[in-house]
């Protein structure tokens, strides 16, 4: 799954990918936590909570999961994702989740921050 690949969905080294990422959409189908009803997300929502949550449990690349089980770009998932990170219903629904996530955006950015201010060595 290389660049020259691009968003061809029907080649055969996606193979691996899609079957990882059918797993995945059966067990995401699954995978709420108690309350989610009473949570005050959406059910996509709570599939990308459950995707960040075992997506690395399969094999493939997560852009190519990213695309065939939401049905989305990798920046607009990222996009999606971020806002959810930042939603109180999102840490009330599965809070250790949403604070590795938020510690983990907190720490590439201040890598970022740190790389455009030339103090990193």
């Amino acid at each position: 799954m290389d660049a020259t690949q691009g968003t061809d969905a029907g080649t055969a080294g996606d193979a691996p990918t899609t079957a990882g990422a059918t797993a995945l959409a059966d067990e995401l189908d699954g995978g709420r936590l108690p309350g989610a009803e009473a949570s005050g997300l959406s059910e996509r929502d709570q599939q990308v909570l459950a995707f960040e949550r075992q997506w690395w449990k399969y094999a493939g690349a997560k852009e190519q999961a990213v695309r065939e089980l939401f049905d989305m770009s990798s920046t607009r998932y990222y996009q999606v994702l971020n806002t959810l990170l930042d939603d109180p219903a999102a840490l009330a629904y599965d809070p250790m989740l949403v604070k590795r996530l938020r510690r983990m955006r907190s720490s590439r950015q201040r890598a970022r921050t740190a790389r455009r201010l030339g103090t990193e060595g």
